[in-house]
């Protein structure tokens, strides 16, 4: 837990959550059902329910409560189960399965605490309560699904001397069954042996002081005459008589666990409180029995749905998206060209690329200026990051653009006055497979980071245009929005081409596309030129591409919310869980883009170019180091 600490109190709670994605991928590969078990909070580790949330988002995990009745009336209950789900998101939480309530009806004192036999080592023992709850009548009034009411029993904390021994770090003196043999009870002999005589049962620890050897006799004597006690515990660290303990031999052959702590009475009743009731993970008898135990009391109908294909809606959670990119541009090995080499935000970000292994990136700038920028800034240029001095390659270059640009009148005088542009020198650089895309717009406009890239290497086979998309990394799931960069006002037919694009970009993110056509109304409401032209858009996608799921014209509100898509669409197999959206104007689709990430605090990647021959990203000018770090990816 130190590490998870240390990664949240330095505010790093993303990387946090993609190494947690990077273990689960690592560890189920082959798994049919994947179970995580959340942290239970401690005065120590208050976060921990906040922790459990972002994990369950994470990995877009369905939710089940499990706790326990303690004190609660049915009504307590019922509302200890609302408090909960409200700090997973409330009722519009549709991940939240359901609820097991665990040791219903069991004994508990009056801070809720279960109190089985194990606590006669307290004084107020007999304090404890028993609240029955009828499991059918929860079953109806539980404001979630209860999966499992699983009640109180006894022998399921029946735990092995063998983890009593360890636990008081005690010196065993008779091994005897000490891993078999089971402590049901806990008993200090204090007393004279008449009146401890009906203490001395299977089950029983029996601690005492090593100095007492009429309770070590008498012990003995019950043990030979058939008694499995659970175990005798010598107190107070003295040596055992050599003669008690030859008159203990025949005892001990019965399988007689003793085990000695240095600690006097009063302190090991101290450390016995604090032991650890939950099932060791080596006691293999004890979670076969659990196990058979519980599966009794939990729906059978549910654990077989767990392998069945699930209907809800995949969604891609940030960190899982974030990994994913990382995943695969750690695999794909490439190198990028960064033009505005010396800019600070871009070279914190390369020496982030690096580090993190996502791709090879080469700085264009003056190598002085741009270790000076490093040091300045406390980032070490290792490996991983390449630095071109432009004037001393620069020159290289100008026959390729004169060849390229030559039905455009460039001359060698010209050539060599656009290749001061570092953008233009990159994009020669990528256009010659030298590396293997290109990001910059840190400083530059959209327009000086695009223009050369159009110029020099054109659109892909089968795209009539260039578009761009942002991946937009909400807390709970990735959007992608498009167009925000490129298009100040696409025709309908131009459009549908952007929707094609952004939903294929999408599939190739792993992100499951439901594309949303926005407008200012919902299908047949609105009339009017634009809405016209978002219907047309809409036609002319889904005739292109009846594999998509596509629809429009809907409203930003109806596509990502489910109850106003069942007012406003209520055919609709987009509207409510849309993960693709497309703008209709560069003016909507910029100033939404802006005004979500920056209200909502949130990372967006992009703008990613779409229809180019070879991979060029924009970046907006107000890029923070995460979002430049993030672009090399896609």
């Amino acid at each position: 837990m130190s590490h998870v600490e240390s990664l949240l109190s330095s505010n790093q709670k993303d990387v946090l959550m993609e190494e947690i994605i990077a273990n689960y991928h690592a560890n189920t590969k082959d798994a049919e059902v994947v179970l995580v078990e959340g942290l239970v909070p401690t005065r120590k580790h208050q976060f921990a329910q906040s922790l459990n949330y972002e994990i369950a988002k994470t990995l877009n995990a369905e939710i089940v409560f499990v706790m326990s009745q303690g004190t609660d009336t049915p009504e307590q209950l019922n509302e200890r189960i609302e408090l909960t789900r409200s700090s997973f998101g409330g009722a519009k939480n549709t991940n939240i399965t359901g609820v097991i309530i665990n040791k219903l009806n069991a004994p508990v004192d009056e801070q809720g605490r279960t109190r089985p036999d194990l606590s006669e080592i307290f004084d107020d023992s007999s304090k404890a309560q028993v609240i029955k709850i009828d499991p059918a009548k929860l079953q109806e009034s539980s404001p979630l699904p209860v999966l499992g009411a699983v009640p109180w029993s006894f022998d399921l904390i029946a735990t092995r001397a063998i983890d009593m021994a360890r636990h008081l770090n005690a010196t065993i003196i008779n091994e005897g069954d000490i891993k078999t043999r089971r402590v049901k009870s806990v008993t200090f002999c204090a007393r004279s042996i008449p009146h401890m005589l009906e203490h001395f049962r299977a089950g029983s620890l029996l601690v005492t002081s090593a100095d007492r050897p009429d309770v070590l006799v008498a012990a003995c004597l019950a043990a030979m005459n058939g008694v499995e006690i659970g175990a005798l515990l010598l107190t107070g660290g003295y040596e055992m008589d050599a003669r008690i303990s030859k008159l203990c031999e025949r005892a001990f052959a019965t399988g007689l666990p003793v085990f000695m702590v240095n600690t006097n009475t009063w302190q090991t009743s101290l450390s016995l409180q604090s032991f650890n009731l939950e099932v060791p993970v080596d006691d293999h008898e004890r979670i076969e029995k659990v196990q058979e135990y519980v599966a009794n009391y939990v729906n059978a109908e549910w654990i077989e749905s767990l392998t069945a294909t699930s209907e809800r809606s995949r969604r891609l959670s940030p960190p899982a998206f974030r990994y994913q990119l990382t995943e695969l541009a750690r695999k794909a090995g490439k190198r990028v060209v960064l033009p505005e080499g010396d800019e600070p935000r871009t070279v914190k970000a390369a020496a982030i690329c690096a580090e993190r292994g996502i791709a090879t990136c080469v700085l264009l700038g003056n190598p002085d200026e741009i270790n000076r920028v490093a040091a300045s800034q406390g980032v070490e240029l290792g490996a991983g990051i390449e630095i071109v001095d432009p004037e001393v390659v620069r020159e290289s270059y100008v026959a390729r653009l004169v060849e390229l640009r030559k039905s455009k009148g460039m001359t060698e005088p010209v050539a060599r006055e656009q290749l001061e542009d570092n953008v233009v020198l990159g994009t020669l650089m990528l256009e010659q497979d030298e590396v293997d895309g290109l990001v910059s717009g840190a400083v530059h406009t959209t327009a000086n980071t695009i223009r050369p890239p159009l110029q020099l290497i054109k659109t892909a086979p089968g795209s009539s245009l260039v578009s761009s998309v942002f991946f937009m990394l909400l807390p709970e799931q990735v959007y992608v929005y498009g167009d925000c960069a490129i298009n100040p006002d696409p025709t309908a037919e131009q459009l549908a081409e952007i929707a094609i694009q952004s939903a294929d970009s999408a599939i190739a993110f792993g992100i499951e596309p439901r594309v949303a056509m926005l407008s200012y109304s919902t299908g047949t409401s609105g009339a009017g030129s634009d809405v016209e032209k978002v219907r047309e858009a809409t036609r002319l996608a889904q005739e292109k591409r009846p594999d998509l799921m596509i629809d429009g014209p809907l409203q930003y509100d109806a596509a990502v919310m489910a109850d106003v898509a069942k007012s406003k669409a209520p055919n609709s197999p987009v509207a409510g869980r849309a993960t693709v959206f497309i703008f209709p104007d560069l003016n909507t689709g910029n100033t939404t883009y802006k005004a979500v990430q920056r209200s909502a605090d949130l990372i967006s990647i992009g703008p990613m170019l779409q229809g180019m021959r070879k991979p060029v990203n924009d970046l907006s000018r107000g890029a923070l180091v995460d979002d430049i770090s993030s672009t090399p990816s896609p």
